[in-house]
């Protein structure tokens, strides 16, 4: 059925795998911020990584007093990802690994950090930040991009199993939806189309591999109360797919912001989280909104909710809140707002402290996105308890 004829819609979000090029250098961007945190818990880290055909280059600017074995924690990223052979097109026992640190600029540390007590530590940069929720599924999270995660999750499950042995670490998925509204909140219908393309070996038909995707991937995790006769695949839809990793695509830190956060949803500030210490409110900002977001829909104050904060570098103060509740509010989005308020201390300082982000834990939300996954330590998924 066409969607405009009953007042339908539809949406499109993406995900991509951990073998993916730029998700592999958020994963060593991440994994270096956790082992500076892990030596040090102050650490200031702005690291970035690019790769491309047998290189990383690690860069960026860092201030610690942890002692760091860039050359490991890369090779060891690069293994666990499962680029362990130059037959997958990239080899973490043979690839070149050059590292390019400096330290951070003391301009930013006297305006930021030095001489300051935690709670009144200023905003690393300028910028605005988003979260989001959505009571359309259990996790408080679009279901597209839920879908399109869970395709990814199960591709490398089935890789590392041996279920799929002709999967290769590189891998995307798509999912289109058709939505319905009430009054302003989301209802997934059905899956409109699904695409997913993975790495894989020489060997297998492209007939076998379709066939193997649909059986063992997609009917596994995408419930079947959303699949109907008229939903489409498009499996493996360039047909061949052998070269992937860095050796097809170069790579680079933050290139996959919007499959990091909401999938297209809400909004986005535009600013990268991996590599970057909690002082940079680019990574801790967005964490607190969408901590703020999931507990006023969790609370039933809104069905579904836009949460904006804006800083300037070196205050310490949120510039400004914004509430969007897109009509589902039971309050006034300004009532919301004051609620907001009462209930949260949206200093950098203090979101670094109410959400303990001192932990080494970021190289796990570099891949299958920062939000909407049941993983005790990301403490921004567990809603606050609000006084209303």
């Amino acid at each position: 059925m066409d969607p405009k004829a009953t007042g339908n819609f539809l949406f499109t979000s993406e995900s991509v795998g951990e073998g993916h090029p730029d998700k592999l250098c958020d994963q060593v961007s991440d994994a270096i911020l956790d082992a500076c945190l892990e030596g040090d818990e102050d650490s200031k880290v702005a690291c970035e990584t690019a790769a491309t055909t047998g290189l990383v280059l690690v860069f960026g600017e860092i201030s610690s007093r942890a002692k760091v074995d860039y050359q490991t924690i890369v090779r060891d990223v690069v293994k666990r990802i499962g680029y362990d052979s130059s037959e997958k097109g990239f080899d973490y026992k043979t690839c070149n690994v050059l590292v390019a640190i400096g330290e951070q600029s003391p301009d930013i540390a006297q305006g930021v950090h030095r001489e300051r007590k935690e709670e009144d530590i200023g905003a690393g940069d300028q910028g605005m930040m988003f979260g989001y929720a959505t009571d359309e599924s259990p996790q408080l999270m679009p279901t597209t991009l839920l879908l399109a995660h869970a395709i990814n999750q199960r591709l490398a499950e089935c890789r590392r199993s041996g279920t799929l042995p002709w999967v290769r670490p590189d891998s995307k998925a798509q999912v289109t939806m058709e939505y319905g509204l009430e009054g302003g909140a989301c209802v997934p219908l059905r899956v409109h189309n699904i695409v997913t393309s993975v790495q894989h070996c020489g060997g297998i038909s492209l007939e076998e591999m379709r066939r193997q995707l649909m059986e063992v991937v997609i009917k596994s995790v995408v419930p079947a109360k959303y699949l109907d006769e008229n939903t489409a695949y498009y499996l493996q839809p360039s047909g061949m797919f052998q070269a992937g990793g860095p050796m097809a695509d170069a790579g680079v830190t933050g290139r996959k912001i919007v499959v990091d956060t909401y999938g297209g949803w809400g909004s986005h500030g535009g600013g990268a989280f991996s590599g970057k210490d909690p002082t940079k409110v680019d990574r801790s900002a967005s964490y607190a909104a969408r901590w703020i977001a999931k507990s006023v829909v969790a609370a039933g104050l809104a069905r579904r909710v836009l949460i904006q904060l804006s800083y300037a570098i070196g205050r310490s103060g949120v510039l400004a809140l914004s509430v969007f509740t897109y009509g589902t509010g039971k309050k006034s989005d300004l009532e919301i707002k004051s609620i907001i308020e009462h209930n949260f201390d949206l200093r950098p300082g203090s979101i670094i402290r109410e959400l303990d982000l001192k932990r080494p834990i970021y190289q796990r939300t570099a891949a299958y996105g920062h939000f909407g996954r049941e993983e005790p330590d990301f403490t921004w998924e567990t809603p606050k308890k609000l006084r209303i």
